[in-house]
């Protein structure tokens, strides 16, 4: 993994290009493998909603407690006095939502790689010890709150080479999600799958993972970073989503969740500019998803705090997350990864999601 570093005021800029040079073309895998390079976008739906008509399950975990609900909302908002949270106007979530009942702490990475996250760079039964000493950790820094294990994987990678189709990403073969969803109930853990489209767009990698996305525990992130829509390769520069993006996602996670009858999807977002969401005013939230903006800089504490008051806690949506760096967060002086209750005590509203690379 290379990596790039702007630095303003105030503010961290960070330039992550996660790309597996070794790992293949992007192009089309083989039944095992699982994954194609047929561009699907065509027979994508209007954002919102999917190509069939859908017929409802009725969900069979029970409604969440509302009280409960507006309580714990008040309470992660952190004494915040801008009034911006908690988030006005937000539908209550259905039965069986994570948020904000418990706090997810995820760790980040690719089984392919040593280099792209701590859930590759260990072996799997270390990996999942450190992660539940990660655990133990928030819980102690915040018993009000239960935490939720998670793995976040990417599943689909951008890379330096265009491949067959030129779309400069690599899909994961399944064999490899099937794995980690086996590592994750060792761990009791949900799953989160990654996606960095680099020259494709999520409309034709999302509903390859329509399989995963059925079963309850299983989650999704989109990384604006690697969305490359002005034809640049990743790496080059920041990449952007729109709200029109993040609402397609959301859309399509809901009717999922309609059709089958799941509590709701968390929605991860990365974000750490302000370019790399526009129009965030006009995402639409919905009771069957939870959207998480995710601070996803590295760096210094202080110039992380920067990047989760501009673009956080000033933009606000529904939920937030907080990326720590084992190995970039301490690269500068003063060499120091925030503990958990320097987390805490630092950023309003509390960060629900908490992410490890």
């Amino acid at each position: 993994m290379k990596f790039k570093s702007v630095l303003i005021p105030g503010l961290l800029l960070s330039l992550s290009v996660a790309m597996l040079s070794s790992c293949g073309d992007g192009g089309s895998k083989d039944k095992k493998g699982g994954t194609s390079s047929t561009d699907t976008s065509k027979k994508a739906a209007a954002p919102g909603e999917t190509p069939d008509t859908l017929s409802e399950v009725k969900s069979s975990y029970p409604p969440i407690d509302k009280a409960k609900y507006d309580s714990l909302i008040k309470f992660n908002a952190h004494n915040d006095t801008s009034g911006r949270w908690p988030v006005k106007g937000t539908p209550y979530p259905l039965g069986g939502a994570i948020l904000p009942f418990k706090r997810v702490v995820a760790y980040y990475g690719n089984l392919y790689s040593k280099k792209m996250g701590i859930l590759g760079e260990l072996p799997p039964n270390e990996m999942l010890a450190k992660l539940k000493g990660e655990v133990k950790a928030w819980e102690k820094a915040d018993p009000k709150t239960p935490v939720q294990p998670a793995l976040h994987y990417i599943a689909v990678v951008a890379q330096g080479d265009g491949g067959k189709d030129g779309k400069f990403r690599y899909r994961m073969p399944f064999k490899q999600i099937d794995s980690v969803l086996a590592l994750a109930k060792k761990a009791h853990a949900i799953v989160f799958l990654d996606v960095q489209v680099a020259l494709s767009n999520i409309r034709a990698e999302l509903p390859l993972f329509e399989q995963y996305l059925k079963m309850p525990q299983v989650h999704f992130g989109m990384d604006p970073e690697f969305s490359m829509k002005d034809g640049s390769k990743p790496g080059k520069k920041i990449g952007t989503y729109d709200a029109d993006d993040i609402n397609y996602v959301s859309g399509y996670l809901a009717n999922i969740v309609k059709k089958n009858g799941l509590p709701p999807k968390i929605l991860v977002v990365h974000r750490f500019t302000k370019k790399m969401v526009t129009n965030y005013k006009n995402i639409k939230l919905r009771p069957e998803v939870q959207v998480v903006m995710d601070m996803d800089g590295w760096g210094e504490p202080d110039l992380k705090t920067g990047t989760y008051r501009y673009f956080i806690n000033q933009e606000p949506v529904q939920f937030t997350g907080f990326k720590l760096f084992y190995k970039n967060d301490i690269k500068k002086a003063p060499h120091h990864m925030l503990t958990p209750e320097e987390v805490l005590s630092r950023y309003s509203p509390y960060p629900l999601y908490i992410q490890y690379q």
